[in-house]
């Protein structure tokens, strides 16, 4: 039996006598895209950040593929498979739009610290970066300088660079922030394209975007998981509505 693609055992996190997160128990397949949701101080970031080793568990364990990544540093988990995004956009605001894919592709593509590549000579890197730069549908927008994109294309931008690394694993936070309704079907339309036979976590306050995107969602209050099934289940669920939305979903997705 395949192990799952994330799996958090028992999980927990505490900063002094504050319990953010509580005996998180979720099994995330492979090739799944799974959202949390969840109100404010919930404890989703600090989920997020447990997951990729920026914070280490009190206790609890993290795994990748059946592999114990709990404590490991976040290079280290990225170069296991997984890769994500940050609610402030990440890029290389002086570098070119090119130049911010190439340098996602560098380790993966096996240049890492070779010193003695022209790295501007490496037709497959060049290659690889202009293929991403096509799916990302900035192509147009190569060799502007990454600061000078409009918000929308910075983040599709870093969603480039997060794909970029190879990984099998994307995990994306709050990817729609901020956008208008235009601009979020153009990036929901880009995370479904970029995530394809991939696993994808993803925290997001647009409920419309969630069951869009989604094929399970887990419920986090409190640093617990109150729910974790289908959109429909979890759409349903009165305990979701009463702890979290404090209406229908149904009236919150609109």
């Amino acid at each position: 039996m395949n192990a799952p693609a994330i799996e958090l055992r028992n999980l927990e996190k505490s900063f002094g006598l504050a319990r953010i997160i509580q005996g998180v128990n979720l099994k995330i397949a492979k090739g799944e895209r799974h959202a949390v949701i969840g109100p404010n101080g919930a404890g989703k970031s600090t989920l997020f950040n447990l997951i990729t080793g920026r914070f280490a568990p009190t206790s609890g364990g993290v795994f990748l593929h059946g592999e114990d990544v709990s404590g490991l540093k976040p290079f280290e988990i990225n170069r296991r498979g997984l890769s994500r995004s940050f609610q402030v956009t990440n890029i290389f605001s002086n570098m070119t739009v090119f130049e911010n894919i190439r340098c996602g592709l560098l380790w993966t593509m096996g240049y890492r610290y070779s010193f003695w590549h022209m790295i501007g000579r490496q037709a497959d890197v060049t290659e690889k970066a202009d293929e991403i730069l096509a799916q990302i549908n900035l192509t147009q927008r190569r060799n502007e300088l990454a600061g000078t994109l409009a918000y929308a294309e910075q983040r599709a931008l870093e969603i480039g660079i997060t794909i970029a690394g190879g990984a099998d694993i994307i995990l994306l936070d709050e990817p729609c922030a901020g956008m208008s309704h235009s601009e979020t079907d153009l990036i929901v339309d880009l995370i479904r394209k970029v995530t394809e036979d991939k696993t994808l976590l993803i925290v997001e306050h647009d409920m419309g975007v969630i069951f869009d995107l989604a094929d399970r969602i887990s419920v986090l209050v409190y640093g617990e998981v109150i729910e974790s099934d289908t959109p429909d289940v979890v759409r349903a669920s009165a305990r979701v509505k009463e702890a979290y939305l404090g209406a229908s979903l149904e009236e919150e997705a609109m």
